[in-house]
């Protein structure tokens, strides 16, 4: 009846003689006219083909699955779920007789027996597939009789969603690809897509009827809500896993590579995550070295008696760029000479911003000729020699054509308002197993040449002897401003492992660290990522370098503090950090936090 409102071509006063000969009333029509579930959840338009469904603007084609391996891998069907895809996926299970199922199992044992007999007495070649087939038969009859093992019929349908017909052979070739690769095979309903389609959401019918026979083991095998599981039996404890709360303990160093990237916005608890994972590595005899940049690891660093240092235009702390490091096993004073050379050469690119072809030659030959100066050559015994000071290149660029701007811009490092910062021997020594390189008191402007000579140094030292270490670089977006500041935090990356060496890097400009032409390089050489809570402007980015499902990204734009995802390796849970109440007093940086422990610590003195 209420056709008779919507019919084209037809005019009202057509409509309501209508209405008069069938003896009803508008207003009946229009008071009948309630809203229901279907009116809101039907799609604006569907036409059946034979291979899929038109469903409004979407596209939907329908498969189910024919063909399973002899024995089903657990959670074969957790990668497909995982998908970055929209798709439904609808496993229909029904019981069946006990005692039909023993009857037609009795024929069938009955019947292989027969077979393999009849082979024997033909004194055939025995066929291992039909003796296989006899105990398998047999030990699931026993399993049958004695009830533990139960018969059912299982259907399992997929419906693809697409919005034309490129996108919808891509989602069919990538779902079918992850089954194949598992000997599961799937069939498009080809002519039945509409019962294919209505089997496949969330009715409760299997109007498709292609099951197939299980019993109770291959069956469990289908469950699909089946969350990883980082629970290893050595590293430390990173938080807990929320989807099914068990412990995430996990070893860094077990991995291919030692290296991790923390994203995170400012507030979402990723120094406390951090400063949690050093103070509890260091319990495993793991080294940690940290670059901090806000003076947040000082009371760590007091807290476990290690080494703080404070490096700025004031500190009493220096770190010389030309000192040497003992050449290694596999390495020459050559080797030495060069690698340093070439690393000094990038400083002076971020010291004097940037240099001309011109310019990075006179830079390249003072350097040699300054160690040349000191009697350095790469026959020298590098544990006892004297390195020279960027004075000391003063003095051999002022003989030297063309080095004029470059004595210029020096200046303020040499005898200008920043000659304290390197232009002396270096006075820090880092053999304690918790060391903090403070650049919070530097001047901006100079702080990505601080981040740069500290790592330089720390690189080092680190050569000299094989330890299992940490390196943490916090709000290293500071050295990725620079491409050769970058480059070197890359190189890191890449030639740690060989160093026993884990490089933590932990930003918060999240757009800035992913432009730099090494940010992916150092992302893709992490085998483990940290993801906080994130906000709407560089949620996307993520997404984007993630391949972060939608409810991925919703996770990371809700999450709490101290919440979100932990990556490890090709494995990933939403992760919730957890510290005990002393941990939380020793790694807090929360400004109410700390007062509050000032405070406390003043009361007991008094």
């Amino acid at each position: 009846m209420l056709n008779l409102f919507n019919k084209k071509n037809k005019d009202v006063e057509s409509d309501l003689m209508n209405l008069k000969s069938l003896s009803i009333r508008p207003e009946d029509i229009y008071t009948s006219a309630t809203l229901e579930l279907q009116d809101i959840i039907a799609p604006s338009a569907l036409q059946i083909l034979p291979t899929a469904l038109n469903l409004g603007d979407m596209i939907v084609r329908s498969f189910y699955v024919v063909g399973y391996p002899s024995i089903l891998t657990d959670n074969w069907l957790t990668p497909i779920i995982n998908l970055d895809r929209v798709f439904n996926i609808s496993i229909n299970i029904n019981p069946i007789d006990t005692g039909k199922i023993l009857s037609q199992f009795q024929k069938k044992v009955a019947e292989v027996q027969s077979q393999i007999a009849t082979r024997e007495s033909k004194g055939m070649v025995r066929d291992p597939m039909l003796e296989s087939a006899y105990r398998d038969l047999e030990s699931l009859r026993d399993g049958l009789q004695q009830a533990q093992e139960k018969m059912f019929e299982v259907g399992v349908y997929i419906s693809i969603y697409a919005e034309n017909e490129t996108e919808l052979f891509k989602a069919e070739n990538e779902i079918k690809g992850q089954l194949d690769s598992q000997m599961v095979f799937l069939k498009p309903a080809t002519f039945q897509q509409d019962v294919a389609f209505l089997s496949s959401i969330p009715l409760g019918v299997d109007n498709l009827r292609v099951v197939q026979k299980m019993n109770t083991e291959p069956l469990s095998s289908t469950f699909p809500f089946v969350s990883f599981d980082l629970t290893g039996n050595k590293g430390i404890l990173y938080g807990i896993n929320q989807h099914n709360n068990s412990l995430i303990i996990f070893d860094r160093f077990s991995l291919e590579n030692y290296n991790s990237v923390t994203f995170a916005k400012s507030g979402s608890g990723k120094s406390f995550a951090t400063k949690l994972e050093i103070l509890r590595s260091l319990m495993f005899d793991t080294e940690v070295i940290v670059i901090d940049p806000e003076r947040e690891y000082e009371y760590l660093s007091d807290a476990v008696g290690g080494r703080y240092f404070d490096i700025s235009l004031s500190s009493d702390h220096h770190i010389n760029p030309f000192d040497l490091p003992i050449p290694t096993k596999d390495e020459t004073g050559k080797d030495v000479l060069r690698q340093n050379t070439i690393n000094l050469v990038g400083l002076f690119r971020v010291m004097l911003g940037g240099l001309t072809p011109e310019e990075d030659s006179v830079i390249d030959r003072a350097i040699t000729e300054t160690y040349a100066l000191k009697d350095i050559t790469e026959e020298s015994d590098f544990a006892k020699i004297e390195p020279p000071l960027l004075s000391d290149m003063a003095v051999v660029l002022a003989g030297m054509d063309g080095a004029d701007s470059i004595l210029r811009k020096l200046e303020k490092y040499t005898t200008g308002s920043w000659n304290g910062f390197i232009n002396k021997p270096t006075n820090v020594d880092i053999n304690r197993k918790f060391v903090v390189f403070s650049i919070r008191d530097m001047e901006d402007e100079l702080k990505p040449v601080a981040m740069y000579i500290v790592t330089h140094f720390i690189w080092n030292a680190i050569r000299k002897n094989l330890r299992k270490r940490l390196m943490v670089v916090d709000e290293a977006w500071w050295m990725m401003k620079n491409d050769d500041t970058a480059s070197f935090l890359y190189s890191i990356a890449k030639r740690g492992r060989k160093y026993y060496l884990g490089l933590a890097t932990i930003t918060q400009d999240v757009e800035d660290f992913l432009k730099s032409p090494y940010g992916r390089p150092i992302l893709t050489n992490s085998s483990m990522q940290l993801l906080l809570k994130q906000s709407p402007t560089t949620i996307d980015v993520l997404r984007d370098a993630f391949n972060l499902t939608d409810a991925e990204k919703y996770t990371l734009l809700e999450a709490n503090v101290g919440e979100g995802i932990f990556f490890a390796g090709l494995r990933h849970v939403a992760i919730k950090i957890v510290s005990s109440y002393t941990e939380e007093q020793i790694i807090t940086s929360d400004p109410a936090q700390v007062l509050a422990i000032q405070a406390q610590k003043e009361g007991l003195n008094t």
